[in-house]
């Protein structure tokens, strides 16, 4: 598990050292750089799977991001034209790496002198390896029908970054088992379909998914019913259904196929979402993470948040095992850099601190309301 990440030049984090734990949990006010920090691990993973990062350097353009020019990626009031990453891993591996600066280049060359790095302790990472998901905020909206790419769920074990091959991965695999560990408790029929069903039943009562390949047309398609007295609705195409179920169905998959070691990075899964369907993704991923995937999500949810702490208090989820990061920047500092706080919670759920602006704008405006 990774357990360390310092960033020093990268954008808005001049000098950052955050510890990762099996759920870290990034929020921030909007244009913060809370996302800065999972694009050094995109970038950095892009790079290495491109065979580019030990021999070249760093990619600033990818699949997943595409940052720019060097020029882009250095922090405004760096003092030394560099950008420089530290990850660590609970096994003590240790990954040092120095990049050069390049202004105008979408490559920033490796200074092989400082930096440290053992190419064989690395490679089997989940950061590394197929044991890894990323799921942007822009996730793929209701469709007709969907892309299909065999090379990418079977070798790739990929949802897509937009979440585009769900359907896909879940018309494929619906009969896989998954970990008993991450079994809804109502549940007992332990296969990807019915336990996808089952987690999103808690967010839209009496659910049922059906995923089909269609050979004929080349694409995934994706119907949804609901439970009744009388048994199941007729199949309803996604697009007469809204959002927010569609938009969560990658998270809920990422997470429900996942095994103890991978790492996921999740962007927003609170998107599009009823506040209790917040919570209960709150809870799943606690639940997942609790039991060794690694899952680091940024959010803007109080909901979210509420839904990890009741798990940690309901002993679903250790506190220890739990990090929470709140990214501010001050007006009245001239640097264009940020502060980075870290509340911890207590085995009652309880937080040590509450910074301003994170996640109390309810209370703010409660107080409004009772002036």
């Amino acid at each position: 598990m990774l357990k360390s990440l310092y960033v020093e030049n990268f954008k808005s984090l001049l000098k950052s050292d955050i510890t990762l734990s099996n759920l870290t949990l990034i929020s921030g006010l909007n244009g913060v750089g809370k996302s800065s920090l999972n694009q050094v691990l995109l970038l950095v993973r892009e790079s290495y799977l491109n065979h580019s990062l030990f021999d070249e350097g760093l990619l600033l353009k990818n699949k997943y991001i595409n940052i720019g020019q060097g020029k882009d990626a250095l922090t405004e009031d760096a003092s030394e034209n560099w950008f420089k990453f530290i990850l660590d891993w609970e096994d003590k591996t240790h990954l040092n790496l120095f990049f050069d600066y390049s202004s105008d280049s979408n490559l920033q060359p490796i200074n092989q002198s400082k930096s440290k790095y053992d190419k064989d302790d690395i490679k089997e990472k989940a950061l590394f390896s197929t044991r890894f998901q990323y799921l942007s905020a822009e996730r793929i909206a209701p469709r007709n029908s969907y892309d299909i790419s065999d090379y990418g769920i079977s070798n790739k074990n990929s949802l897509g970054k937009n979440g585009e091959l769900t359907i896909h991965y879940l018309a494929k695999y619906q009969s896989r088992k998954i970990e008993e560990r991450l079994m809804h408790p109502k549940e007992k029929i332990n296969t990807l379909i019915a336990q996808v069903d089952a987690w999103m039943s808690e967010i839209s009562p009496g659910i049922k998914i059906t995923a089909e390949i269609k050979g004929d047309i080349n694409q995934a398609t994706l119907h949804y019913q609901f439970e009744t007295s009388l048994g199941y609705t007729k199949k309803f195409n996604p697009i007469n259904v809204g959002f927010g179920l569609t938009y969560v169905l990658p998270v809920v998959t990422a997470i429900l196929s996942a095994k103890p070691a991978d790492l996921l990075i999740i962007e927003n899964p609170e998107a599009h979402l009823h506040p209790a369907g917040q919570t209960v993704v709150g809870r799943l991923i606690s639940i997942a993470s609790q039991n060794g995937i690694q899952i680091i999500v940024e959010s803007h949810s109080d909901h979210l948040l509420n839904g990890i702490r009741v798990s940690v208090k309901q002993k679903l989820i250790e506190p220890e095992n739990v990090a929470l990061y709140y990214f501010e920047r001050s007006k009245s500092v001239k640097e264009h850099i940020i502060e980075i706080t870290r509340p911890f919670i207590d085995a009652d759920g309880k937080l040590d601190e509450w910074p301003n602006g994170f996640f109390d704008e309810w209370e703010i405006q409660l107080d409004n309301l009772l002036e």
